[in-house]
This record gives C-alpha cells, structure tokens and sequence, in this order.
C-alpha cells in the first residue's frame, strides 16, 4: 500500500492529510478536510482560526446566518483569502503545498459539513478491501493516469467544486472557459477531476509560464514594444518547420506569437535568422485568419496552414506547419492566434485603454498559457475537445455576443475606482484581476504597478451574471451541436444521390410548377379560363396582397397542427429511391456534359451583354431610332401608370399568350423578336497581354 502510493505520489499527500488532521482541532459544523483547510488559510493569512472566522462573521453577517450553508461560505471566504495572499508569491505554481491546499479547497467544497465525514468513514471500510485490489491491479495498467483513479478513485473532484475554487487563481482557469477546461482534464476519467492530473496540468502550467519568461534574447531580436510579450515559438528545429507562402514563393523560418502581432524570421545562410516580418493583430486592418491549404508554387495540396490578409498586405500570406499525420500543429496555431485576434477587437469594440485593455489582453496571455499547458501535458488538440480559449470560444458560440457583454460589465464592476487607483467593487464575485496574475510572474503590460486588495469578495452560492451568460450560451451551443449531429448523418458524398435526394425534397414545388405550366399552355382550356378569371377578380377586388399572408398563416397552421399531433415523437426518416447505378466511365461523361452545358450558357450570357453593348453604343443603325422611340414609350407609360396595372398588363400578356384566340398572333411577334435579335451583331472583345492595363 505504501510503495503504491508512494509510486504515484499521493504518500507525501496523504501524510501531510494526517498530520493536519491530527494537529487542528476540528471546527464546529465542518467536516475534517474543510476544518483542515480553513486551518491552513489562517496560517497563510496570519491569523488565529478564531480571528479568521470571527472576520467572517463580521464581513459577511448574512452569510454566517444560514446554518444549511454556513460551512460552505467560509470555506470559500477563507479559500478566496488565502489565494489572494499565496498568489502574490513568483513560483507559487511550483510549490506542491500550493497544489494540494488548492485540491483540498475543491475536496472540501464538496463536503463542507461534518455529517459527511461519517458517512465516509462507513464508504471507507466497506470498500476497503475492493481498494487494496484495485491498488494492485493498477501496477499492470499500461496509463498512469488509470493508475491514479484506481489507487484512490474516491479522492476526485466535480465540475462545480472545480469552477468555484480554480478561477480565484486566473492563471488556473477562467469563469468563461472552467467547464471545457474540466472536460479536457477529465477526458477519461469519468467526468471526476484526480489530483494526479490536477498536480500534472500545474506543472506543466508552471513550466510554459518560466519557458516564457525567459524569452528575453528572443524578444530583443524582434524588437518588441513595451508590454508585448512572447506566448509561443515555433521552427525553431528541423523537424518542427514552418514555412512562409507568398505567392509562389516559399521560405521556412521561425514563427513567433505575440499579444500584439505575428512575427515570421525567415531563414538565411548559415542557419542564422533575417530580419522580422510582423503582421499586426492590434490595429483594425480588417484582418483574416483562417485555415486554408497550401503547397509549392502556390498549389493548394495540403490542408496544414493558416492564412492572414489584411488591408495592409497586398496579397495573403500562408504560415505552413507541416506534420506527417494530421493538423495538430495548424489547429493549436490557428486557435491561439484568432484568441488574440479577437481579444484586440473585444478591446476595439468597448473602446478600452489603461488598466482595462491590459486586463483584456492578460486574460488572453493566461489563456494560451492554460491551452499551451494542456497540450503539452496531455496532447489535447481542438478537435478533440471544446475550447479553453475564452474569446475565441465566444465568437463561436450561440449568443456569445451576451458573453463578452457580460464580460465587459465585470470588467467595468471590477475597475470602479479611476485608473490610478483601481479598487474592486463589492460585487465583482471571486475571479480577481488577470493582470495582478501577470504582474506576479514578472511580466509588465502597463506603465504603472496595480496592487488590488481583498475587498470582501462576493461568496454568494449564486452564479454571476457572467456565469449566467456563460451557461445560456452552453445551453444554446448544446442544441446547435444536436442539430450539426443530424447534418452528418444525412451528408451524401454521391452527386447522383444528391440530385435524387434534392428531387425528392422539391417533388412538391416541382409538382405546383408543372400545375402552372400546364394553365400557362392552355392544355385544358376550362380550368385556364377559370384561373384567369379567378385572378382577374382578386386583382379588380385587391385581395392580391393578401396570398403571401395566407401562404405564411397556412404553413403556420400546418405546423402547429403537426406539432399537436406528433406528440414529442420523432419525425419519420424521409424516404427516397436509390439512384440508378452509374460507373466511373459514365459518371465522368455526365460531368463532362454537364461543365459543356455551362460553359455554353456562360457563353450565351456573353453574347447577350455584348449584344446590349452594341446596342447602347449605336453599333447598330438600323434599329437605333426604334429602340430609342421604343424606351420612350415605355418611361412614359411607367409615369402614367401604375406600378399594379403595369404588372397586370404584363401578367395577363404572358398568361394568355397560348389561348386559342392569340396563339398565332403570339407565335408570329415572338417569330420576328428572334429574328431582329439574330440580326443584332455582338460588340467586339480583345483579349488583353498581361502587362497591360484594364483601360
């Protein structure tokens, strides 16, 4: 039992759970992890457990008056204290008492009361024996991270301990993103959280935040601005290229992330690096960032790069990441750059400046920071789970314009002091600012220090309204994922079955149509006579207007009569007949067919324009006065009539173009319209050398 704890690095922690367990006498109403807890938030502060809950009391009267809640809120009272003082320190994250109080914090959360220290212990002994072979087992599984469930599976967290202790620490986890942060970590476990894995993604978050700052020789080469700092390298070896496509040329080089811009350092001899290109994220440039494929001499053959255009640029620019499986490394890249991206236009948006667009812009440092560490400790990519990047997750998601609303109304309760002097105010619930995180790991983004003290933070067991924002867009995001889920199932990759499926869907429009067609060609002159006389009288009583408002009202019953009906059940599957069998010879000549029928009505088309050319510009003599005289008429019945009796005339003229009394009148006028087109000559067209300019 000991060297499997001891193997996995849970003995130090359960002894030091003993010792503490041993040293502090219990507090009344909490159970023994949340008085262990509380004991260490006291000596962290200074303070005598006594003082430390007598303050509590004290500030938060209302709170210390529910009994059914009393223990929680000052868990969380003392939780939020201390983290405020122990994340003052420059490698807090390195520290593993750091790690274990804040895992204990989220254990305590979950059981706050003594009742459920017995109901435990009762757990405790029945499942004892089921442990210790769990224990054992656990030596053959080929994860580590199974071995840390099975060697103290009771020993995890929940999603809603999680989201109320992490986000006190900015640099752990946002109010935005702490629920798809938790499904990344939780991946497979079980939708429970193991300090294992908490203890592991600290790590790796303490070492991408010292990775970063020592980037000091790399950011004097780029020659950064003050407050820019350096989020993520890449090319820096040979077998992690990046290269660079402009046009049809190609260079590999070094890619550098900023908070402000890109950084590409082409190649030179000697393995030496040129000088910078940047391409800004700050300014509005009405910039584009996007995935795209690329390849040599400008061929799109691999979908593995990121494209950015801007005003600035004359032509887009192409940052390739090549991978031999995959496109891990253009998604990740491709991810962090647009949270930038749209960090800068959340701050254009609100118009912010001073201590406000440096909160902003430190969210989004701790963001990549946080979506960095994940993926180098356990190799999540975007497509696997949703996103920890809080603004670009917000631009994604159902009503997440209300997100960033809310945000922006935090960050305003937040900062209600003046700029010099910022004080939170006494609603800004527990997420403290991002910017005193980045300060305290050595980084500087503005002019002046901001120290922010604890001001009696909001515990309420209530959700924020950044929280609220938060959960109606997942529950939004959850319907629109639904309804993606049915867009892949019914996604042919077949034309033919394609075209039948879309026949099918339209059979009963193309039903209506052939209706019509057949009233146009008086092929059953009585029910053509009785439409136009139908028509004629809606016309002469103006009830012509009302059709479109029975159409809508007539698909409005239609559903709502479907929906009493169907009672919740599932929609039947739309049934349609497979398409005939075509092989690859024949399928390849109905596509040949099929791009001649285009390329001739794409002519056609030209032929028609070139024509009016040479009617607008009298290439044709001939009927010059009579297309003249002809518009003339025409602007002058448009000015006497109205816009309804010149749709009527044009109406009936078509309608009754085929009646028995006008069909060799009918006949005969459009015979000679098709002649005196035919005689009409198309206008000339030169094909232009490319060194010349369109005149």
């Amino acid at each position: 039992m000991g060297f499997i704890n001891g193997l996995f690095g849970m003995g130090g922690k359960k002894g030091r759970e003993m010792e503490a367990e041993a040293s502090y006498e219990p507090i009344s109403g909490l159970s023994s992890i949340a008085s262990s807890v509380v004991h260490r938030c006291a000596r962290i502060l200074g303070l005598q457990t006594d003082k430390l809950v007598q303050l509590f009391e004290i500030e938060l009267p209302d709170h210390a008056s529910e009994p059914e809640n009393y223990g929680r809120d000052l868990l969380v009272y003392c939780s939020y204290k201390a983290l405020h003082e122990e994340t003052k320190s420059i490698n807090y994250l390195s520290e593993k008492e750091f790690r274990i109080l804040t895992f204990d914090m989220m254990l305590a959360w979950e059981a706050p009361n003594a009742e459920v220290d017995s109901s435990n212990k009762e757990n405790n002994n029945n499942n004892k024996k089921e442990a210790e072979e769990d224990e054992v087992d656990s030596l053959f599984c080929s994860s580590a991270t199974k071995n840390a469930i099975q060697v103290d599976g009771k020993k995890t967290v929940s999603s809603e301990a999680f989201a109320r202790i992490a986000p006190a620490c900015p640099i752990i986890a946002d109010p935005i993103t702490v629920n798809n942060l938790f499904e990344s970590l939780t991946t497979y476990c079980g939708g429970r959280l193991h300090f294992l894995i908490y203890d592991k993604y600290i790590k790796y978050l303490e070492k991408v935040v010292k990775i970063a700052k020592t980037t000091a020789p790399h950011a004097a080469s780029l020659n950064l601005s003050e407050g820019e700092i350096i989020l993520d390298v890449d090319g820096v070896s040979a077998t992690n290229s990046v290269f660079q496509h402009i046009g049809t040329s190609t260079r590999p080089g070094r890619l550098t992330l900023t908070n402000r811009a890109i950084y590409f350092e082409p190649l030179g001899v000697g393995f030496s690096y040129g000088k910078p290109i940047s391409y800004d994220l700050e300014k509005d440039l009405k910039q584009v960032v996007k995935r795209e494929c690329t390849g040599p001499w400008g061929a799109r053959l691999f979908d593995k790069a990121v494209m950015y255009k801007s005003t600035f640029l004359t032509e887009p620019v192409f940052i390739e990441f090549p991978q031999f499986k995959g496109q891990a490394r253009r998604d990740y890249w491709f991810a962090i750059i647009k949270e930038i991206l749209h960090a800068h236009k959340f701050v254009r948006k609100f118009n912010l400046s001073g201590l406000k667009k440096a909160e902003i812009l430190s969210e989004a440092t701790l963001g990549v920071f946080r979506y960095r560490a994940l993926k180098e400790a356990f190799h999540i990519m975007p497509s696997q789970v949703k996103s920890t990047l809080s603004f670009y997750l917000a631009e994604k998601l159902p009503k997440g314009d209300k997100i960033l609303d809310a945000l922006y109304n935090h960050l305003e309760t937040l900062f209600t002091g003046s700029e010099s002097n910022p004080q939170p105010g006494p609603g800004s619930g527990p997420f403290p600012p991002a910017i005193c995180t980045i300060q305290s790991f050595g980084f500087i983004l503005s002019d002046s220090a901001v120290e922010f003290g604890f001001y009696g933070l909001n515990i309420d067991s209530g959700p924020s309204s950044l929280e609220l924002a938060v959960r109606r867009s997942a529950s939004y995001s959850g319907r629109a994922e639904a309804a993606r889920a049915t867009l892949e199932q019914v996604k042919m990759e077949d034309i033919d079955t394609n075209v039948t499926v879309l026949k099918e869907l339209l059979f009963p429009l193309m039903q209506i149509g052939e209706l019509m067609l057949s009233l146009v060609e008086w092929e059953d002159p009585f029910k053509s006579h009785v439409f136009l006389v139908l028509f004629l009288f809606l016309v002469y009583r103006g009830w012509i207007r009302y059709i479109i408002p029975c159409i809508f009202l007539s698909c409005s019953g239609f559903i709502m009569w479907n929906k009493h009906h169907r009672k919740g059940r599932p929609i039947e599957a739309f049934q349609v007949p497979p398409p005939k069998h075509k092989s690859t010879v024949e399928q390849l000549l109905t596509l040949q067919e099929t791009i001649s029928k285009l390329e001739m009505g794409i002519q056609e088309g030209n032929i028609t324009l070139l024509k009016l050319r040479a009617i607008l510009f009298a290439a044709f003599p001939q009927t010059t006065n009579k297309i003249a005289i002809t518009l003339v008429v025409m602007a002058v019945l448009f000015m006497l009539l109205s816009f309804k009796d010149i749709l009527l005339a044009i109406l009936l003229e078509e309608y009754t173009r085929k009646m028995p009394l006008r069909r060799e009148s009918s006949e005969k006028l459009v015979r000679r319209l098709r002649e005196w087109w035919g005689r009409i000559p198309a206008a000339p067209v030169q094909l232009m050398k490319r060194h010349e300019s369109r005149r």
